[in-house]
């Protein structure tokens, strides 16, 4: 009952700030804002008791000290996995039991870092899908109102100040549970920050939107990487919170980038909210992404241990410019950029480990020619000052298509030692293998061959980090839940239903356990290892 007269009142309050946005005068401007307000108590104000989230386990900061992470004093050895999709399923109610259900299954296997996208650029379940058009499903995200609200909802019309407050509300929160459900799971979270492919918008939709606004100099996906307005874009993104900060009464005119998708922003651009006049910067009245509050838990991100990194680009690449000196600039103002407004977390790049065109290596341990012209380059970009760690991913069949499935696996430990070996004696950080699969569309694919690369690799990480090496980790790539065969590609598992591949992860999760000392401090690896010895 107390839910069906907030989705009422919630409505009301709507219907009245539509209303107020389109007429002229100060009155009718601060009295939608007033109603906008009012809609979101009347519709979040309840959210912390409904969700009932606990506190969850203590959690520290992960350090870095010389080549190891460490977590309490102790060094820390990574088993993970990569669910990309976990925000976009917390958006909705209805689907936001997969995410949990994938939590508590990582919990159980005794993994430990979940790696997934805190980025959603115009595309599926983004807001705004162009300048001032946009999906009417993303009403859907706010679980305060009923069916019959969001009818009627549906039925206003979306080029007036109703659809800010409406997306403001509904679309803080899907981070949020993410980060509050691994939290409670005992999960840390590795974030990434923007996509250099095109899935979920990436590097194409910023040049997109640039081009569009008449900003962008040149229509190249590369140019991501050096228009002073895409840049801007960027920052604004990482800057901007789509919280309702006090300060916004002093204006209502909130720009119509803030509608693009969950956690970006961008300025400079004129408003489509409500009135029109140009509004000032929003980053003048949002708080930071970094610093946001979490509406679960109550913490600022930058203040959440449960999040263990942060990662700047999913597989960058910069082919234009194959000398690596446009991608080498960005990731040195970005890194700096971060570093500058969160302190507390660790910080990586997300590149794939192709080594460029300067690398001796270049020739002896690169798949084949085409990867030192990509524009990234492993050792000059994980050589930044403000990486913490170096990033490296594992795709023999996408690399090679003549060898058999035994050269590939030999061709992997090479990668990886090579890897590790320019950690421990060169760069002097940790390594994370953040990403590591096989195909199971190969002509002679086989389950069997899936479990022997993966404990390849896995051995290599767990002998580097007997012997107290740079090898850190590494995360599969990727575990989902049943019901979720649109998600999956020719990587991807239920990890439960490949028996060998799940004892084989709980395994690699118990040798590294003991290396730390943590069976006996965590009952669920206590419980998990005890049979396993």
């Amino acid at each position: 009952m107390k839910k069906d007269l907030r989705s009422h009142w919630s409505l009301r309050f709507l219907i009245i700030y539509r209303k107020m946005v389109t007429r002229n005068g100060m009155l009718y401007p601060i009295l939608g804002f007033a109603s906008c307000v009012a809609f979101l108590y009347m519709s979040f104000g309840d959210l912390k008791l409904s969700a009932n989230f606990t506190k969850g386990p203590r959690f520290s900061f992960v350090e870095r000290n010389g080549t190891q992470f460490f977590l309490n004093g102790k060094p820390l050895y990574v088993n993970g996995w990569n669910s990309y999709w976990l925000m976009a399923h917390s958006v909705d109610e209805s689907s936001r039991p997969k995410v949990s259900a994938m939590l508590q299954a990582g919990a159980k296997m005794g993994l430990t870092v979940c790696r997934t996208w805190a980025f959603n650029d115009g595309g599926y379940n983004a807001l705004q899908i162009s300048p001032g058009q946009f999906d009417e499903r993303v009403f859907k995200f706010t679980s305060a109102f009923s069916v019959s609200s969001f009818q009627e909802i549906s039925n206003l019309h979306i080029e007036d100040g109703l659809d800010c407050c409406t997306v403001v509300a509904s679309l803080t929160l899907a981070l949020d549970y993410v980060i509050a459900e691994a939290r409670q799971q005992g999960i840390r979270l590795l974030l990434s920050l923007v996509n250099n492919l095109q899935p979920y918008g990436g590097k194409t939709q910023y040049v997109n939107w640039a081009w569009q606004e008449g900003v962008g100099l040149s229509s190249s996906n590369d140019s991501f990487f050096f228009d002073p307005s895409i840049r801007k874009y960027f920052k604004n993104y990482v800057l901007v919170s789509h919280h309702l900060s006090s300060n916004l009464v002093q204006n209502r005119n909130l720009s119509k980038s803030l509608l693009i998708h969950p956690y970006e922003a961008k300025t400079n651009i004129k408003p489509r909210c409500g009135g029109d006049q140009p509004s000032y910067e929003w980053s003048m009245y949002g708080t930071t992404v970094l610093t946001r509050k979490n509406t679960i838990t109550g913490i600022q991100y930058r203040n959440d241990p449960t999040i263990f990194a942060w990662e700047l680009i999913n597989e960058p690449r910069c082919m234009t410019d194959p000398s690596g000196d446009t991608l080498q600039d960005w990731l040195e103002e970005m890194s700096a950029f971060i570093k500058s407004i969160d302190k507390n977390h660790l910080l990586t790049i997300g590149l794939e480990g192709f080594y460029g065109p300067s690398s001796p290596k270049k020739a002896t341990v690169n798949p084949e020619q085409w990867a030192s012209a990509l524009g990234a380059d492993f050792m000059r970009n994980s050589n930044i000052t403000n990486v913490d760690f170096a990033s490296v991913h594992i795709y023999p069949d996408q690399w090679f298509h003549g060898l058999r499935f035994e050269e590939k696996r030999n061709y992997v430990s090479k990668w990886m030692h090579s890897h590790i070996d320019d950690c421990d004696k060169e760069l002097k950080k940790p390594v994370m293998f953040t990403e590591y699969g096989l195909s199971d569309q190969n002509k002679d694919f086989q389950l069997s061959q899936r479990e022997q690369l993966y404990r390849t690799i896995q051995d290599i990480i767990y002998k580097s980090a007997k012997k107290k090496g740079s090898g850190a980790g590494a995360l599969v790539w990727q575990f989902f839940v049943e019901g979720m065969q649109e998600y999956s590609d020719d990587f991807g598992m239920v990890p439960w239903q490949s028996p060998p591949i799940y004892k084989l992860t709980i395994e690699h999760s118990c040798k590294l356990a003991r290396i730390q000392g943590l069976i006996q401090e965590n009952g669920n690896l206590k419980q998990l290892c005890s049979k396993r010895k």
